[in-house]
C-alpha cells in the first residue's frame, strides 16, 4: 500500500531511519518529525481567534506527554498532536480530530468533540398520564439548519455558516443522516474566499476538509489546493497575522490525501509551498521528508526554488550539512543536472548552499566539484556560473575562499605545484581574494620545486594586483625566495628582474637575504676575498651578517682550492659577533678541511670538538627558534664528512705525517663522537625535548590561523641550498 506524504511524516516519528536515494549520501537519516516543532512562534489560532502565545505553555506540556485536561489536548497543533501520540505509543496517523480523540482516550478524558444526536429537548417534561403523537416533520430542524447554512454560505457569511455546520454535526448527524456534500462545499467556498479571509478562516476550512475526508466525500481539487496555499503566510510558523500556519496546512494536506481521490488531488505547487513553509520555519527534517515524498513517491519534479529553500535552511542551521547533500541527491533524482542548474538563479543558490555545506564538512572535493558544475552552465554570460555562485552571498564567498585555501594547502603539502597554481588561478577567476599567506605558499612551493619562471610570473602578478589595490604587497622575504630559486636554476636575467621589481615595490635595495644572494654568487666562484669584502661592507653599513652570511663565506673556502684555515677563522669571527654556528655551518667548515693535508685534518678535528661542545650546550639549554637556523645536532652529512676526515687521518699516519697511536688518542676522538652520536642517549634526550616544545607550540597556536610555519621552513631551506651545493661536488644526500 502506498502511503501519503503526511502519513509518511507521522510514521517517521516512530522510525529510527528512512531509506534514502543513492547519490551524495547513502540514506536520509534523522527523519524524526519532532525537530523543528512549533513553539511560541509557530502555533495557529482556533476559530475563536485565541492568540498563539496563550496556548503555548499548555501545548508544550501536552507535547511531552503530560496531558492534564481536555484543553491541553485542544491547544496542540497538528505536529504536536503527532508527537504526543508517538510519545504515548499511539498511532500518529489521521486527521486532527482523530489524533485528539486518541490522546483523550489514552488519558481517560471525555471526548467533547464527539457528535451527539438529539431526539428531543432536554427541558421537555412529559407527564406520565399523557401521550403525544408528533405528526410533524421529524427532520424539520435538521433541514432548516442545512438550508440556513447554504443560504449563509451563498451570502459569504462564513463565520455564521460554520457555526451552523458545527451545530448540525453536534445535534443532528447520525450514521444514517449526514451533512450533505453540497453544504460542505458551499461553506468551504465561503471560507476560501479572499485567501481564507486573510487566513482567519483557515481553521474552519481545515475542519471542513477533515470532515469531508472522514465522510468519504469528494473534495474539489482547486478548492482543496487553494485552501492549503492560502493558509500559509510569511509570519512565524508560516502564519498570517497569527492565523493559519504550516501545521494547519499539513492537516489540510492530510485530509486531501485521505479523501477518496487521495494524493492525486494535490498539485505539485501545493506540496512545494508546504515544503518551503517548513523550511522557512526551520523544520528541515520534515521539509526533507516531504520533499523526498514528492520526488520518490509521487514522481513530481518540483521547481528548483523548492530545493533551494530546503538546502538554504539546512546550510543555515550549521548542524545539518548532510541534509544539503540529501537535497542535491533529490535534485538529481528529480531529473535536474548539476552541470546546468546554475543557469537559473535558484540553481545557483542551491549550489551555493552545497558549497557552504561542503565547507562545514571539510569536503574540499565536493566544494570544488560544485563550482566546476556551475562553471559549465550556459546562459550566465557575461559572467561565469561559478563566479555568480561564489558571490551569491557572504556565506558562500567565505565558504568558497576557505575551500580553495584548504585545497592549496593540501597541494602544497603534497608538493604538487601545478595543482596549487591552478587553484590559485581559479580563485582569481571566481572573484575570490587570496590571502597573503596563500600567495606566499604557492610562490614558495614553485620556488622549492625549482620552477623559477613560474614563481617569478606569480610574484609579478601579485605585485600587479597590489598596485590595483586587489592584494597586499608581497613581503621582501617572498622576493628573496624567488631570487634564491632563480639563482639555483641559473636564471640570472630573472634574478635581475625580481630585484628591480623589489626595489620598485618596497623602495629598497634589499635586505640581508638579498645581500646573502650576492655572497652566494661570489662563493660559487671561490672568491674568498670578495666574500670578505661584502661582509665588511655589511658591518660598515650597520647591517649585521647572520648565520647564512657567515656560512656562505665559509662555503667559498670549501671550493677548490680549499682553505681550511680561513674557514676556521670565519668560525671565530662569527662567534666574536655573537652569531652562533649551526650544523650546516659546521658541515661547510668540515668540508673545507678535506684536502688531504695533516694541518687540515687537525683543523677539522678542532671544528668537530667545538661542534660537540655546542651540542652539549644545546642539550642542556634547549634550542630557540627553527632547527635549521639554530640547531647544532649532526645530520647524516655531518657523519659522512667525519668519516671522510677519519679516512684522511688514516692516510696521514700511513704516510708518516703523524703517529697512529697519537692520532687515534687525539685527533680521531671528536670525529668518532660525531659519527657515533646517534648511538648515545643524548639524541633521545634532545628528541624528547623537541617533541615537548612542538606540543607546547601547537597548544599555543591551537586557536590561531598560523599556516606560515611550513612556508618559513621552505624559505630557510632555499636560503641554504646554494651554500650546501658548494661543497657536495654535485652529490645529493638525504639530510635527517
Amino acid at each position: 500500500m502506498k502511503l501519503g506524504s503526511t502519513a509518511a511524516l507521522s510514521l517517521a516519528l516512530a522510525a529510527s531511519a528512512t531509506s534514502g536515494v543513492s547519490g551524495f549520501v547513502p540514506s536520509l537519516d534523522h527523519a524524526a518529525i519532532g525537530r523543528g516543532t512549533r513553539t511560541s512562534d509557530g502555533g495557529h489560532l482556533s476559530v475563536s481567534a485565541a492568540p498563539v502565545d496563550e496556548a503555548m505553555e499548555t501545548a508544550s506540556a501536552g507535547q511531552q506527554g503530560d496531558i492534564t485536561d481536555v484543553n491541553s489536548v485542544k491547544a496542540l497543533s497538528f505536529r504536536q498532536l503527532q508527537k504526543a501520540c508517538v510519545a504515548r505509543g499511539l498511532p500518529a496517523v489521521g486527521n486532527t480530530a482523530a489524533l485528539r480523540s486518541r490522546l483523550l482516550d489514552s488519558a481517560g478524558l471525555p471526548d467533547v468533540s464527539a457528535p451527539v444526536a438529539l431526539t428531543g429537548s432536554d427541558d421537555e417534561c412529559i407527564p406520565d398520564d399523557i401521550s403525544f403523537c408528533d405528526e410533524g416533520d421529524k427532520d424539520f430542524d435538521y433541514k432548516s439548519l442545512v438550508k440556513e447554512a447554504n443560504e449563509l454560505a451563498s451570502l459569504g457569511k462564513w463565520k455564521t455558516a460554520t457555526r451552523r455546520l458545527k451545530k448540525l454535526k453536534k445535534r443532528y448527524v447520525t450514521p444514517e443522516k449526514r451533512i450533505p456534500q453540497d453544504t460542505y462545499v458551499a461553506v468551504l467556498e465561503a471560507c476560501a474566499a479572499d485567501r481564507l479571509h486573510g487566513a482567519r478562516a483557515a481553521e474552519p476550512a481545515r475542519k471542513i476538509l477533515e470532515d469531508m475526508s472522514e465522510e468519504g466525500y469528494s473534495i474539489p481539487s482547486g478548492l482543496g489546493n487553494g485552501c492549503i496555499a492560502s493558509a500559509l503566510g510569511n509570519g512565524p510558523g508560516a502564519t498570517h497575522d497569527g492565523f493559519g500556519g504550516v501545521d494547519c496546512a499539513l492537516a489540510m494536506l492530510a485530509a486531501l490525501e485521505n479523501s477518496p481521490e487521495g494524493s492525486s488531488l494535490l498539485a505539485v505547487d501545493t506540496y512545494g509551498k508546504v515544503v518551503s513553509a517548513l523550511s522557512s520555519d526551520g523544520a528541515v527534517d520534515e521539509a526533507l521528508l516531504l520533499l523526498r515524498a514528492m520526488v520518490v513517491e509521487h514522481s513530481f519534479t518540483p521547481n528548483l526554488g523548492i530545493f533551494d529553500d530546503v538546502a538554504k535552511a539546512a546550510s543555515k542551521d550549521g548542524s545539518k550539512a548532510e541534509g544539503v547533500l540529501q537535497v542535491l541527491t533529490l535534485t538529481k533524482a528529480a531529473g535536474y543536472e548539476l552541470d546546468t542548474i546554475a543557469s537559473a538563479e535558484a540553481g545557483r543558490s542551491l549550489l551555493a548552499s552545497g558549497l557552504i555545506a561542503a565547507e562545514q564538512m571539510s569536503n574540499i572535493a565536493l566544494g570544488l566539484r560544485l563550482l566546476t558544475a556551475a562553471a559549465k552552465a550556459e546562459g550566465c554570460a557575461p559572467d561565469r556560473g561559478d563566479d555568480l555562485v561564489c558571490s551569491s552571498s557572504s556565506a558562500a564567498q567565505r565558504a568558497a575562499t576557505l575551500i580553495h585555501k584548504a585545497a592549496i594547502n593540501k597541494a602544497v603539502e603534497d608538493g604538487v605545484w601545478k595543482l596549487a597554481v591552478k587553484i590559485l588561478e581559479l580563485m582569481s577567476e571566481r572573484s575570490l581574494t587570496p590571502a597573503m599567506s596563500v600567495w606566499r605558499k604557492v610562490v614558495t612551493c614553485c620556488a622549492k620545486a625549482e620552477k623559477s619562471r613560474k614563481a617569478t610570473a606569480l610574484l609579478l602578478d601579485w605585485v600587479q594586483l597590489s598596485k590595483e589595490g586587489k592584494a597586499e604587497k608581497p613581503p621582501v622575504t617572498v622576493f628573496n625566495t624567488v631570487v634564491n630559486a632563480c639563482e639555483i636554476c641559473g636564471e640570472e636575467d630573472l634574478t635581475v628582474k625580481v630585484l628591480e621589481t623589489m626595489k620598485e615595490t618596497h623602495d629598497t635595495e634589499g635586505n640581508i637575504i638579498t645581500t646573502n644572494i650576492a655572497l652566494k654568487r661570489l662563493a660559487k666562484l671561490g672568491a674568498e676575498t670578495g666574500c670578505e669584502g661584502i661582509i665588511i661592507g655589511m658591518l660598515q653599513s650597520g647591517m649585521e651578517p647572520n648565520v647564512v652570511s657567515y656560512t656562505t663565506a665559509i662555503g667559498a673556502c670549501a671550493s677548490k682550492p680549499k682553505n681550511p684555515s680561513l674557514a676556521y677563522e670565519w668560525l671565530k669571527r662569527m662567534r666574536s659577533r655573537n652569531v652562533k654556528p649551526n650544523f650546516k655551518t659546521y658541515n661547510t667548515a668540515l668540508s673545507a678541511c678535506l684536502d688531504g693535508k695533516l694541518e687540515s685534518t687537525v683543523t677539522g678535528s678542532k671544528i668537530a670538538a667545538e661542534m660537540l661542545s655546542d651540542i652539549e650546550e644545546e642539550l642542556r639549554e634547549g634550542i630557540r627558534g627553527p632547527a635549521d637556523m639554530y640547531s647544532d645536532l649532526p645530520d647524516s652529512y655531518t657523519k659522512l664528512l667525519a668519516r671522510d676526515l677519519m679516512k684522511q687521518l688514516r692516510e696521514n699516519w700511513r704516510s708518516g705525517d703523524i703517529n697512529m697511536a697519537v692520532a687515534k688518542a687525539t685527533l680521531r676522538v671528536p670525529l668518532l663522537k660525531l659519527v657515533d652520536f646517534d648511538k648515545s642517549e643524548a639524541l633521545d634526550q634532545i628528541k624528547q625535548a623537541r617533541e615537548a616544545k612542538k606540543a607546547e607550540k601547537a597548544a599555543e597556536a591551537a586557536d590561531e590561523d598560523d599556516d606560515d610555519e611550513k612556508t618559513d621552513q621552505d624559505e630557510i631551506d632555499l636560503e641554504y641550498s646554494c651554500v650546501v651545493d658548494l661543497h657536495k661536488d654535485g652529490r645529493r644526500f638525504i639530510e635527517v
